[in-house]
């Protein structure tokens, strides 16, 4: 990792995206959106793609950006492209919070926001995905973790197509019949492609990597985890295009959608038996907080598929959707993302002040950079309080809900804190902290030792 080529804006994405969480969870404390208005009402369409776009998105694409690299040991295609992703996605991200603003009936200017929305963010994504997709094009044969990055891409390529299409045609863009059959039948897929395959599909992949490099585990390229992608893949493909085939010969989705969920409960299995062997397997006994933190969201992903069979078996699954995607959102996605930024940060930070350095002067180690002591209280207080928010939506609460959610709000910004402390070098002290040689970091840009 010393040879690691930093991405100058990663750091960007990851503040970007962790103001669209804080102001996620800002709008759930304050009852905007489910559970007090309908899953499908527009300021709940607001919610979740602040969520969704603005948070998890940017957090991802920001990691990738960085660690795609790391994955197949060759640079990122270009180090130009970041920028304008980020500049388009931002203003995209804008433009759809908007039109489902005017939805919602807010009063507007009556711009053609939604139109604006998808083709600021097509193009976009659509940079991330040249970039990343010409990097992980340029080796031959892809290590497993990158085969994973790879089907991710692909389905944050059809979630942006399906995307596109419903909102151009709730924009009144377009009237093909096509398009509107799917627009009102098709929503699942899009839930589908975006936070299984391109959320869930990624940081599975990227977690591989990540977990057997910070706990120090032996890396897994055996049958079992290649089954991991091959039932998550076909998980991917029965659901998305076998769903789009049914859908467009007026056929039900219910067989995509079922096939599909069993297939990614076995990939799921598989998986947790591939993570559970890493904790155990490896060589740094005592666990960081990232790795520690990690397994608690791990366990909401676990909690979530138990959740999800139970509620097929008993005909509740739709009655329940919504605590079932607040867990994964919160409990697996928004979990297991903090707890690598807080590694993340630190490691990025570590590698730019004192890699040039190494061996030439004194610098402190990487957990000289962090507190664990002072964090940990806080994580564990976030998975605490996201757990009762998954409480209250089974037992619709909304009151209890927004306690819960305004609970989140209060510990993710003490988490934010330790991340821009360990950022700015507070947490080291003395001269250790910027010897010869080391120029203090700057926030949000990550700066080559030739930038």
């Amino acid at each position: 990792m010393l040879g690691t080529t930093l991405s100058r804006w990663t750091m960007s994405y990851f503040a970007a995206a962790l103001c669209a969480l804080i102001g996620a969870e800002a709008l759930m404390a304050a009852g905007y959106g489910f559970p007090s208005a309908d899953l499908r009402a527009p300021e709940t369409l607001f919610l979740v793609h602040l969520v969704v776009i603005g948070w998890l998105s940017l957090l991802l694409c920001g990691a990738l950006l960085q660690f795609v690299p790391v994955l197949i040991a060759h640079p990122l295609h270009s180090n130009t492209l970041p920028l304008p992703a980020l500049a388009f996605l931002l203003t995209g991200l804008a433009g759809l919070l908007g039109g489902f603003l005017q939805f919602a009936s807010v009063p507007g200017s009556g711009l053609p926001l939604f139109p604006f929305a998808t083709m600021a963010l097509a193009a976009g994504f659509g940079l991330i995905l040249y970039n990343l997709g010409r990097t992980l094009a340029s080796v031959r044969p892809l290590p497993l973790a990158a085969r994973f990055v790879g089907v991710a891409l692909l389905s944050l390529a059809a979630t942006v197509a399906l995307g596109a299409t419903f909102a151009l045609s709730l924009g009144a863009t377009i009237s093909n019949p096509l398009a509107l059959k799917i627009t009102a039948a098709a929503l699942p897929l899009h839930v589908a492609a975006g936070i299984g395959g391109w959320l869930t599909f990624a940081a599975i992949g990227v977690s591989y990597r990540l977990l057997a490099m910070f706990m120090l585990a032996p890396e897994l390229e055996g049958k079992r985890p290649h089954m991991v992608l091959w039932l998550g893949a076909g998980a991917l493909a029965v659901t998305i295009l076998g769903g789009l085939g049914l859908l467009l010969t007026n056929e039900s989705l219910l067989p995509a959608l079922l096939l599909g969920g069993v297939l990614s409960l076995a990939a799921l299995g598989l998986y947790g038996a591939d993570i559970l062997f890493l904790y155990r397997a490896r060589k740094r006994r005592i666990l960081e907080l990232n790795s520690e933190m990690t397994a608690y969201a791990l366990a909401s992903l676990a909690a979530a598929a138990v959740l999800a069979l139970t509620f097929t078996v008993f005909h509740r699954f739709s009655g329940q959707i919504g605590a079932l995607v607040f867990l994964i959102l919160f409990g697996w996605l928004t979990g297991l993302g903090l707890a690598k930024l807080y590694k993340i940060v630190a490691f990025l930070t570590w590698l730019e002040c004192y890699g040039p350095v190494l061996g030439k002067v004194a610098t402190p180690r990487v957990q000289d950079l962090v507190v664990e002591s002072h964090a940990r209280k806080w994580f564990f207080l976030y998975y605490a309080a996201t757990w009762a928010a998954t409480a209250a939506l089974l037992a619709s609460s909304v009151f209890v809900f927004r306690l819960a959610a305004a609970a989140m709000l209060v510990v993710t910004s003490a988490i934010i804190v330790q991340l821009v402390r360990t950022r700015l070098l507070s947490n080291v002290s003395g001269p250790v902290a910027l010897p010869a040689g080391v120029r203090p970091p700057r926030l949000l840009i990550c700066l080559p030792e030739s930038g």
